[in-house]
């Protein structure tokens, strides 16, 4: 389906990403039926993987990764989903070793998805995948600030593109036992890494997007302060769009010397399962103070667990031409919904994708289905 705003005889490419995907619940036809569609309008389809699909491997000592690896056969839902590359930049990557991450990698390659963020050493890790369409080719890279130690690629090992974050705690009142301020601040080596792949892939395309697996779980709004110094620095590295996750929940859209930050896409087709008696991100939302909605018992993620987007982009010969967003629900019974004008869940969605982007450089426009995203007037 051709969008109106277009430019007749213009060559260009579309750009739909989604967050974090990786469901316990299949199979998945019923839940695309109103997504399906809107995803499969783009020419570059892009989603992070939130699981491992293999049956070997083994659970790392200081993961807590006994749920995130699954049957091969279930990363059908990517192909099934349209999408033709995939982030395996994320925490979860290296739960159960080396051996399961080269296998998801391998499935994907076999089902003809392109992968990013991660590999057999840094330099796959680091290496852009390279999308050509409608005239034009765009470069997607990956990387993750929420890692475990050792999961990030070297030269020698297998792992994940890693913009490694050091935490601080700062006193901020004389009185003992007042909470502090929290720091945090990133691997300047990594750092300058980072802007070395983005310089090198913005010589082979005329858009660099880059993927974050960043930010901070359940608390709404709320960003780490690493994440805007990173934004920053891919941004002025020559990054055009960069693509937030791991939240689970959205977070603000910030736009930096005119290029778009989503800081949090939210998850699109996602679930946790039952172990027991509980569901693991239940206890990370009671750390935070989170009061879960009970209606959606295996989205463990807050009061905003339900709520999610699709992030929009034109690309040309001359780069980005556009950036939007669709606003999407995800219902009781997991399905994505992308919610369209004159439905009172639009608005409210959109109002909220405002307040969370409060403090950040941004204008939205509702034109269509789509909220584009542009720089505050001057």
């Amino acid at each position: 389906m051709e969008r109106p705003f277009h430019a007749a005889g213009r060559s260009n490419a579309v750009l739909l990403a989604v967050g974090d995907v990786g469901p316990y619940y299949e199979p998945v036809a019923d839940y695309l039926r109103s997504a399906g569609p809107v995803i499969a309008d783009g020419d570059i389809r892009f989603a992070h993987s939130e699981k491992l699909f293999t049956t070997r491997g083994s659970m790392q000592v200081h993961s807590d990764g006994h749920y995130t690896r699954q049957h091969p056969s279930r990363a059908k839902i990517f192909a099934e989903c349209g999408f033709n590359v995939v982030s395996v930049a994320g925490n979860k990557a290296m739960d159960w070793g080396a051996e399961a991450l080269l296998d998801t990698i391998e499935l994907f390659h076999r089902m003809g998805i392109r992968t990013i963020g991660g590999g057999a050493n840094s330099d796959e890790a680091h290496a852009p995948a390279i999308i050509e369409a409608g005239g034009t080719r765009a470069a997607l890279l990956a990387y993750t600030c929420v890692l475990r130690e050792g999961y990030n690629a070297t030269s020698h090992t297998a792992g994940v593109a890693a913009v490694r974050i050091q935490t601080y705690y700062r006193p901020i009142d004389w009185q003992p036992g007042t909470p502090p301020a929290v720091v945090t601040i990133p691997d300047e080596e990594d750092l300058h890494a980072l802007a070395a792949d983005i310089k090198k892939a913005k010589a082979l395309a005329p858009a660099v997007i880059v993927s974050m697996h960043w930010g901070i779980h359940n608390i709404p709004r709320m960003l780490a302060d690493y994440q805007r110094i990173v934004a920053k620095a891919i941004i002025d590295a020559g990054g055009d769009l960069i693509l937030g996750h791991h939240p689970h929940i959205p977070k603000g859209i910030e736009v930096i010397d005119g290029r778009v930050c989503f800081y949090s896409l939210s998850h699109f087709l996602w679930s946790q399962r039952r172990i027991d008696d509980h569901v693991p991100g239940h206890l990370g939302g009671h750390r935070h103070g989170v009061v879960h909605d009970p209606a959606y018992p295996l989205l463990p993620m807050g009061p905003d667990a339900m709520k999610s987007m699709i992030g929009r982009a034109v690309i040309t010969p001359g780069g980005i031409d556009r950036v939007s967003f669709l606003p999407v629900r995800i219902d009781t019974d997991l399905r994505p919904e992308v919610l369209r004008p004159g439905d009172p869940r639009f608005r409210a969605a959109v109002d909220h994708i405002e307040w969370c982007s409060e403090e950040l450089p941004h204008h939205f426009a509702c034109d269509g289905d789509e909220v584009v995203v542009s720089a505050p007037a001057a």
